[in-house]
């Protein structure tokens, strides 16, 4: 009868682990701006939804070319995968909702003008996400690399965008105008696209129901992320201005009223 092996527990100065992980770069970011020990808790959660926001920027851009190829169904999977990411994104609300306005305002100070409204990787997903807006590459203008991809990114097409350049490959009657549009304007919505999607609920093609059905928790993640943080900004600050100078609960409260991928909404009134 063999022994169980041990596992190896000397690897000379660093691990396997370290050495992918670089986990010891990750515990040496945090650095606390003051002595409250709820800034540590409020800079690490910030710190995870920006992984998260670069790790959902790879996954749509990673569907980008699955559409591009015409493979609906990796691009579902691609899809799906990111809609886990999103809901562990959004639950990194609840310790930031949970705060008091005084737990809150003591490390406020901190912040200084930083705000959330700065993250270029925040941005970059918006961009995506195919809310698109030239005014909104003036907060980083201050980081050159950062505004030139942006601004890059202003130009090329969002990922709603090859969605309905894949389906009219497929031969839907997608509009040209709509495939034609200047991908540096904000999607509007298209009476035709929206025709088209309310076909797609009406049939039997599992493959571009999926493909739809997939955008749509997409787009509800989305929008949840949205209406949880106006509600933990609301929870923690009421209306005062935001950190970053912005207007704060009300600038929120306009950003999460818009609609991503809005004929997913609406053509459901048609099926």
């Amino acid at each position: 009868m063999s022994c169980p092996v041990a596992p190896k527990l000397d690897f000379g100065g660093t691990t396997p682990y370290e050495d992918y992980v670089h986990a010891s770069v990750l515990h040496s970011l945090q650095k606390q701006a003051s002595d409250d020990p709820r800034e540590m808790s409020f800079l690490v959660i910030t710190q995870v939804m920006e992984l998260y926001f670069g790790l959902l920027c790879f996954e749509w851009r990673q569907a980008q070319i699955e559409l591009r190829d015409d493979d609906l169904r990796a691009a579902v999977r691609t899809l799906r995968r990111s809609e886990l990411h999103m809901q562990a994104l959004n639950a990194a609300w609840r310790p930031i909702a949970r705060m008091t306005p005084a737990e809150f305002n003591s490390f406020r100070d901190a912040l200084g003008e930083g705000s959330g409204f700065q993250s270029g990787r925040y941005r970059e997903l918006e961009f995506l996400l195919g809310e698109k807006s030239r005014s909104m590459l003036v907060p980083h203008r201050a980081v050159p690399r950062q505004h030139d991809a942006l601004e890059a990114l202003l130009h090329e097409p969002g990922l709603y965008d090859d969605v309905l350049a894949a389906l009219a490959r497929h031969g839907l009657a997608v509009p040209k105008e709509v495939l034609d549009r200047d991908v540096s304007a904000p999607y509007e919505p298209h009476p035709e696209v929206e025709a088209m999607w309310a076909g797609i609920y009406r049939s039997d093609d599992r493959d571009l129901l999926e493909l739809g059905e997939a955008l749509t928790d997409v787009a509800e993640e989305f929008t949840r992320w949205r209406h949880d943080h106006l509600l933990a900004t609301r929870r923690a600050m009421g209306a005062k201005t935001g950190t970053g100078g912005s207007a704060g609960v009300a600038w929120l409260e306009k950003r999460a009223v818009r609609s991503i991928f809005p004929e997913l909404w609406t053509a459901r009134s048609y099926v």
